[in-house]
Parts: structure tokens; sequence; C-alpha cells
């Protein structure tokens, strides 16, 4: 006899509603979190409390402790951390008893309060480092829903607040302390389906026997699983600047929250102007300045800044590495922006490796910290946008001779990233720098584009342990087949399925342990700097500039579905369907996504458990099976 999962206790399920449309998200008035009072009140609309808040106090949390009467609860004296502990975050939700009290030095970070340099605990169900663990997600979100809640055992934090960019994990706190009381963290929904005109619903599934047609195995596992993630790019940043600022946070929100969105944790920055630029630039366009006299990031603090620290203030922990579309036109063969060859010289290679240091150190000096540098993208083309032909002598040598060393000396916590390799061509430079003894050594990823994307599977076995990381999603209408559109981006079904397919097949056809958007946002033309063969380019956010509107594409949902439940850290599992994939988190949790065909009712056999569900035809099922 079939049974609503909401009544096994050893499957925690909340149904949350999630408003879904192309242009809309969570309504205005959401509340972020916040305890219960000590009886467990209830606001209009939203989760009740449960348990007692600290005692001890200091200040309250900015959105945690307001009432909102369309959702969230708040608490009585919840929202507070400890005497010694600091404040909480600004957007996190609150920390009771059991979130565990800051450490002396324990900072405090925008999602519930992030680990500090000694150590904490994190607020909003402990956040470790990034690609080190799974970041608890606090609760339900919902049309003006809470998101809140306190950990309820103190959480995960690391030592450090963060770990190493491609899979260490986060130190043990040596400053925080476990507390007693507080509220429970409220479970995630299970399954969330998505057809077209239909988009991120939740539905019910029921648990009991029979025969499952398809099944997940646990036992087997494959890959380690790093996040999903995209690039900042300036004409991304003039798009968001054309909402209103609701619009502008709630973009951000999509992308970039656990709870509200897709739960991105990579974010790729340009060094300089990329295709994507507002037009064309370096961060020293001063000829012969080889001491880096002139360097500069004024630019980048019009856009490229304001759009990652909007990001960061959403998650404090993404992983944010940089790659250069250009160097300064002096370092180069034709003395330009666009194609043309890197030089050889020592002099050359010296001032290139000061000026990416400099990029790193400056960028630090703005509070955002480069885990990664590749020092190239695309090395294999010239194109008529800002790019640089390398050649695989000229790459090893700058890699094993002048990088590596620079980076050893001025930043050793930043990683040199292989990327990004792009077509057949770049196979010879990753040949020359991986069969270089000193070269290697420095080389801590290796990051492939669409156009390399079938060499995913090759390198994860070639260079193991190494993450093979894809740098950048294949964007659709392409300008060299039949059906391009020139006035605009499509944006439409046609790619969502075309996305799905390089994603899954990223996954488990090529080994791969990341997967990267390429631009998260563009207006709805999505032009790049390319004047000799225009293209318009998608992206899984589009804005309409003239009305002032965020599409959320189905492409969009197509991301979200396989990223917001899959945890950094987790493991690829056994699955019988072809056309999805399973991974079981840090946690246990396992997370199957699927393509759906013909729909209907669905049965799902995990270990001893049979899920049922009624799929939509042509669409995506994620379930989120949370049972022990």
């Amino acid at each position: 006899m079939n049974r609503v999962l909401a009544s096994v206790p050893s499957v925690l399920l909340a149904i949350i509603c999630v408003a879904c449309s192309d242009d809309s998200g969570t309504a205005a008035g959401g509340g972020t979190g916040g305890m219960g009072t000590s009886g467990g009140g209830t606001s209009m609309g939203g989760n009740s409390g449960a348990g007692t808040t600290g005692m001890t106090g200091g200040t309250m949390g900015t959105t945690g402790g307001t009432t909102d009467m369309t959702g969230g609860t708040t608490g009585m004296t919840g929202g507070t951390t400890g005497m010694t502990g600091g404040t909480t975050g600004m957007t996190g939700g609150t920390t009771g008893m059991t979130g565990g009290t800051t450490g002396m030095t324990g900072g405090s970070g925008p999602i519930g309060g992030s680990t500090g340099t000694t150590g904490g605990v994190g607020g909003a169900g402990g956040s470790t480092g990034p690609t080190g663990g799974r970041t608890g997600r606090g609760g339900t979100t919902a049309a003006g829903g809470a998101t809140g809640g306190g950990a309820p055992t103190g959480g995960d934090g690391g030592a450090t607040g963060g770990s190493a960019p491609t899979g260490g994990d986060g130190g043990a706190a040596t400053g925080g302390s476990t507390g007693t009381g507080g509220g429970p963290v409220a479970a995630e929904p299970v399954l969330i389906t998505s057809s077209d005109g239909n988009w991120w619903k939740e539905g019910t599934v029921t648990t009991g026997s029979g025969n499952a047609t398809i099944t997940v195995n646990a036992s087997t596992t494959y890959q380690k699983w790093l996040g999903f993630g995209g690039s900042f790019n300036e004409k991304g940043w003039d798009a968001l600047s054309k909402l209103s600022a609701a619009d502008r946070e709630l973009a951000i929100k999509l992308l970039f929250s656990k709870t509200e969105g897709a739960g991105f944790v990579y974010g790729r920055v340009p060094i300089g102007a990329s295709d994507y630029g507002t037009d064309r630039y370096t961060l020293n366009d001063n000829a012969g300045d080889t001491s880096m006299s002139k360097f500069s990031i004024e630019r980048d603090k019009q856009r490229l800044i304001p759009f990652i620290k909007a990001a960061l203030a959403v998650n404090p922990d993404i992983i944010l590495w940089a790659t250069v579309w250009t160097p300064p036109p002096w370092m180069k063969s034709n003395n330009a922006y666009d194609r043309g060859s890197m030089k050889g010289d020592a002099t050359t290679l010296t001032a290139y490796a000061l000026y990416l240091s400099k990029f790193v150190q400056a960028y630090a000096g703005e509070g955002i910290k480069i885990a990664a540098v590749g020092p190239q993208n695309e090395p294999g083309y010239e194109q008529d946008y800002p790019s640089c032909a390398w050649s695989s002598g000229t790459y090893k040598d700058f890699v094993a001779n002048y990088m590596g060393p620079k980076f050893e000396a001025d930043s050793p916590s930043t990683e040199i990233w292989l990327a990004t390799m792009s077509n057949p061509s770049s196979t010879s430079i990753v040949s020359a720098v991986m069969g270089d003894s000193k070269a290697k050594g420095y080389i801590k990823a290796i990051g492939l584009q669409w156009g390399m994307m079938d060499q995913g599977a090759n390198y994860a076995r070639t260079y193991s342990p190494l993450p093979i990381i894809q740098t950048e999603h294949k964007c659709g209408n392409y300008p060299w087949e039949g059906g391009y559109r020139s006035d605009k981006a499509p944006n439409d079904l046609a790619y969502g399925n075309e996305s799905w397919g390089y994603i899954r097949d990223w996954i488990t056809k090529q080994s791969g342990n990341s997967y990267s958007a390429w631009n998260m946002v563009l207006d709805t033309i999505g032009r790049s700097l390319d004047n000799v063969r225009p293209w318009n380019q998608n992206a899984p956010l589009a804005v309409d500039t003239g009305a002032s509107k965020l599409i959320q594409t189905p492409t969009y949902y197509v991301f979200r579905h396989a990223s917001q439940f899959v945890d950094p850290g987790a493991v690829r599992v056994q699955t019988s369907t072809n056309d999805g994939f399973a991974f079981k988190n840090p946690d246990g949790h396992i997370v199957l996504v699927m393509k759906t065909g013909g729909g209907g009712q669905t049965t799902v056999g995990i270990g001893s458990t049979t899920l049922s569900f009624q799929a939509p035809a042509n669409g995506w099922v994620t379930l989120n099976y949370q049972g022990g």
C-alpha cells in the first residue's frame, strides 16, 4: 500500500511552492530567515519556529529579525549570535544556539555567517570550503517564504572559511562552540518537475512496493563533483543594470542562491576585456611598462567588480577563477587586441607573469579572492575579438619558468589551471605542459571549453587526479548553421534541450568534475564585440532592456535542475536511465536528474525504497531523496 512520503519519518520532505514563469521568481517580501520563538510561533504563510533561541545574543541579523506578513518566521530572541561571535550574515537567516556561536575572531558572512579566520561555526547549516563539503541550505523557499533557521548541530565550518578551489576540504573550526537549543533545519523538496510552460513545479512522491522502472545504485561510484558555475562579463552587468533593484537582486539569487536558485559555486572572471566586454581594453595598455607601474583595475570597478560583489553577497563561498582573452597588445606580435600571437622573449613573459600576479593582488585589495588563474582563453584561436594564439613551446615555458615561480612567490594560495583549451590544436599545448615535469607541477586543474569536450574522459584517465573542468557551455544559435537568428538570441526550448545534452554527456561520458555556463546573463540580443562574424548568443537569464524585464529561459531551468540539489563534494553513482545522472551528496542524500520522454507514472528504486511520482512529458525531473 502506497503512502505519501511526508508521513514517512525516514524520508524528510518539505513541500515548497516556487513561483515559476519565464519572467518571475520569488515574490518580494519573503523573509530570509529567523528562528522561531521559544513556543514555536508562526508568521502568516511562513514556517513555525522550533526550540528556544540563544540567550546571550549580540546583534540581530539585518533581515532575520523582522516580521514578514507573506512568509518567514521571526524569533523573539532569534537572530543573535553569542556575545563574542560578531554579527550574523546580512541575508542568511539567523543562528540559534544549535547554529553554534562564532569564534573569538570569527567574522560574519552574507549567508548566515561564514567561518572566520580562526574558526567559528557556519550559521545556515554550517558552511564549509566551497568544494570541500556541503553548505546547509537552512530552510525552504516559497513565494514569500522563509529561508532561514539555525543549524541543528553547529554546522561544518572550516578553519579558514574556505577550501582549495579544486577539492580540498575545510579544516576543523578552532574558535566556535556548539549549543543545545534552537530550531531544526527544514527539509528540502523531494521532487521538482519542469516542462514547456510549466517550469519548476513541486510534485508529490509516494513510497511503496513493486518493480522500479529506473534504479539508482549508490554502491557503484564514479567521479567527484565540484559544482556548477558561469562567467561574469561586462555586458551581463550592463543588462542587469536595466532592471529594478529588486529584479537585479532576484537575478543574482536565481544564479547563486542554494535555496532560491541554481546554487552556482564557480565564477569565471575575465582579466581585461572578453568578447562580452562593452569594448576592448586590458589592465595595462601602456606600451613597454614591464614593471607594471601603470597597472590598474579602475575599469573593472565600473561593472565587473560590482557584478562579482553582488554575487558574493548571496554566496560568499563562490570560487572565482580568471583567464585572459588578450594580453596587453604590446606583448603580442601584431600590437592589437584582436588576433595576433604571444611573444616568447624573456622580457615579455616576465612582464606578463607580473601582470597576472598584479591582477590577483589588486582584486584581493577589493576583498575578492581569485582562487585560480588560467594563462589564456582559447590559446589555439586567433579571433576577431580580444584573443591571442600561443605556441605549445611558449605556453610550456611560461608556466614552468615565469608564471609558476611568480605565483609561488607572490600568491601561493592561487592555483594555476591549464585553461581554457578550446579546439583540437590545443591538445598540443596540453601535451607539452603536462609532458614537462616542471610545468606540470604547477598545474592544479585542466579546463576545457565546448570545442574540446570530447577530450574530457581521456584527460581524466591520463592526468588523474587533476580535476577536469568544463569552462564554457556551448551558446547556441550558430552563424555557420541553418536557422541562425541574426536579430536576437532565441533562448528557446530547443536550446534548452541542446543544453541538457551537453551537461548530461559531460557528466556521464566525459567524467567531468565541474560544468560552467558561458554568459550567465545577457540582453535579449546577445551580441559580442565580434563584428566580422556577428553571433547572437543565448544565456540562462535574459533581460529585455526596453521593458526592464527579467526572463528565466528554458536553459536556466535545465541548469537549475542539474545543479541546485547536487552539492560540492558529491559523488556520481550508477543509475539505469540513459538520459540522466545521479549523485550521492556528502550528507548521504541521493539526487537523480533526468529527462523525461512520454511522461506518466514513474517508479524509481533507491536501495530498498521504491518511490513513485507523476513525470511530465518531454520535460525534466529532479528527485531529491533524503532518506537514510
